[in-house]
């Protein structure tokens, strides 16, 4: 098993970090959309019909809106697939402006390559539409398939139209009205989170933020501050403090990545690694009885050898208190320790109490 530790260990000089990378502003956020909608003018790898009735009902309702009445007709066409479209509205997207759509099948079309997407209204939370979206569909990966065989690279059933969606509605914010704004940490933490404020206070020149917890910092427009509170978040997001984060380690057991942070200590504790090793090997011998024999019968007679291996030759190793990450992984590596088995061992020693971290499994 191949297996990488990561250390996440900073110098000290480049551990400061602007708050705008570790805050997101209440109310400046993305919005998610999504709609419904059909891809036309595919080559014959689209829904079938019969296995998508959700796709002939969309085209029947299409052609009806179009003055074309096919309801008690036998449609038999692979030309168009049903699709679920995505889109992100960034805040204070205006109205006219354009976005990018992603496109995913929803039926059992073989690829989108060629496809046109028709008109689709993009829908927010509120059920509200807020973009429509339409154009031919862009798609990296591509299916080709003969008598024999076929070839199929990344997946020809996603694409994407860059600008697709045009914003037919704005989501009411008013930033600029606002006497106060919260901070919200992407990684709660009480610590960062005082620090935060602390850091504005002393730019500001008063007692302009407040740790509410270790989520949120309420920052409020000072008296004597006359650019606004878009000005002020400009100032805010600029300012750089050295974030506080929770010793952890994570593990990845599929892959055998383990990635531990630079305050990850231990308590006093000896570790033993050894396998226990049990091969069995079947060596069937055929027994016949000799030329000319006036009785016997060929029969297979089974050879069974066992050996044992209990690595007699590992050793016991001790981590003393406080042991940093280098001596930690330097000792296990000592015991000829891999991945896999290093994973277990900081489970039992944190089920033993002796590991003061954080285990987070992935």
């Amino acid at each position: 098993m191949v297996g990488i530790i990561v250390f996440l260990a900073t110098p000290a000089n480049a551990a400061m970090t602007r708050i705008k990378d570790i805050v997101e502003f209440e109310g400046v956020r993305d919005n998610l959309l999504v709609g419904y909608g059909l891809v036309v003018g595919l080559n014959g790898t689209g829904d079938s019909l019969s296995n998508s009735p959700f796709t002939e009902q969309s085209l029947i309702g299409m052609l009806e809106r179009l003055g074309v009445n096919v309801r008690d007709e036998n449609i038999n066409t692979k030309n168009i697939a049903a699709v679920v479209v995505t889109a992100t509205l960034p805040p204070f997207t205006n109205q006219g402006a354009r976005i990018d759509v992603s496109i995913a099948a929803m039926g059992d079309a073989k690829s989108l390559q060629g496809g046109t997407l028709l008109v689709t209204p993009l829908l927010g939370a509120d059920a509200q539409v807020y973009a429509v979206s339409q154009g031919p569909v862009a798609v990296s990966g591509f299916s080709a398939t003969g008598d024999s065989g076929s070839v199929t690279q990344n997946t020809p059933t996603n694409g994407r139209i860059a600008s697709g969606g045009i914003v037919e509605k704005e989501i009411d914010f008013e930033l600029a009205d606002m006497g106060s704004i919260r901070l919200s940490l992407r990684n709660p933490d009480f610590t960062t989170a005082r620090r935060i404020a602390s850091k504005i206070n002393q730019h500001l020149r008063y007692p302009a933020a407040s740790a509410d917890n270790s989520s949120s910092v309420k920052l409020t427009v000072p008296p004597s501050y006359n650019a606004g509170i878009v000005n002020l978040i400009t100032d805010v997001e600029q300012l750089k403090i050295k974030p506080d984060q929770m010793a952890r380690v994570v593990i990845d057991q599929g892959s055998g990545i383990i990635v531990m942070g630079k305050d990850v200590r231990i308590s006093t504790v000896a570790i033993a690694q050894g396998n226990l090793t049990i091969r069995i090997t079947e060596t069937p011998q055929v027994s016949q009885p000799q030329a000319f024999a006036q009785q016997g019968s060929t029969v297979v007679v089974p050879r069974t050898n066992i050996e044992i291996d209990e690595d007699a030759t590992e050793r016991l190793a001790i981590l003393n208190e406080g042991i940093s990450l280098q001596d930690l992984v330097a000792n296990l590596n000592a015991l000829g320790i891999g991945p896999r088995d290093i994973i277990t061992i900081l489970q039992s020693i944190k089920s033993a109490g002796a590991l003061q971290a954080e285990i987070e499994i992935m």
